[in-house]
């Protein structure tokens, strides 16, 4: 079928060619018609994952916001446009997804559907690069206002639900009164854009290197990467985590923290991004 409508359009131009010609001609076109096609593109709240293994993601839609909140290194409040869409973990990346990269599990309280723990932010940067090269595709982590926003998903108050925090909306106390323990991800509820634990459970790393305020912040989504009065040693973490029990207020949309970005620590994991096709 195909040689007889290529007979038909090389006649009508014109041009002629022998049988064994166009049979050669149809060869050398089937590696074209295998190779990949650009990404088609993902609506916003699209979920998906690249392989069986990979972490599951969720489309969040391009926005924009106000970026920020009360404390001094939370100011000043800045408008924020993200003129893309992103795809990102629909959940922190957990033990079981961490191992299946890695071959290994460096958490201390373990559970394959609990958040990875006790990784750095380089750990977090070997595992997308190894993600990335196993599945052909451009994993990364947040940028800081990208989690913000992502988090937010809408919202303007100091949680994603409202202003108020107790321990059926997050993990960041135990019914003991300790800290000693994490959940599985996908316990509580999604935020608006359907992303789940973007409160407590674990600290979650960001591209970012940490500045003491947001004076002169990128204002496009992009990561702040310049040691202008910051310090790139120290990488950004976002969310709160369990460990935060004696103060929710640490588990608010606008905190932001700093931490050395090759020391480990049992409240700390990460959520994983994907740039998508523009």
């Amino acid at each position: 079928m195909m040689t007889k409508v290529l007979s038909a359009n090389v006649m009508k131009s014109g041009f002629s060619y022998s049988l064994p010609t166009l049979g050669l001609l149809s060869i050398l076109m089937l590696p074209l018609a295998g190779c990949d096609e650009a990404e088609a593109p993902k609506e916003p709240g699209a979920v998906f994952k690249d392989c069986e293994t990979c972490p599951e993601m969720v489309v969040i839609p391009a926005g924009s916001f106000k970026m920020g909140g009360k404390l001094p290194d939370e100011k000043p409040v800045h408008d924020v446009k993200i003129a893309y869409s992103f795809a990102v973990g629909k959940y922190e990346v957990t033990q079981a997804e961490w191992e299946a990269v890695m071959g290994n599990n460096p958490s201390k309280r373990k559970g394959v559907r609990r958040p990875v723990e006790d990784v750095s932010w380089a750990d977090a940067k070997l595992f997308i690069a190894k993600l990335s090269e196993q599945t052909g595709k451009e994993y990364r982590l947040l940028s800081e206002s990208e989690w913000e926003y992502m988090a937010r998903a809408g919202s303007t108050t100091e949680y994603p639900w409202g202003d108020e925090i107790d321990s059926s909306k997050a993990k960041y106390v135990s019914e003991d009164g300790s800290v000693e323990s994490t959940v599985s991800v996908g316990s509580y509820s999604a935020n608006a854009f359907g992303v789940y634990n973007t409160v407590g459970n674990v600290h979650e790393w960001v591209e970012d290197c940490w500045h003491e305020i947001y004076k002169d912040a990128p204002i496009d989504g992009s990561a702040w990467l310049s040691e202008n009065e910051g310090n790139c040693k120290e990488r950004v973490l976002r969310g709160g985590s369990r460990s935060s029990y004696a103060y929710p207020g640490q588990l608010r949309s606008a905190v932001r923290d700093g931490f050395n970005a090759t020391a480990r620590d049992t409240s700390t994991g990460f959520r994983i991004a994907r740039t998508l096709s523009q």
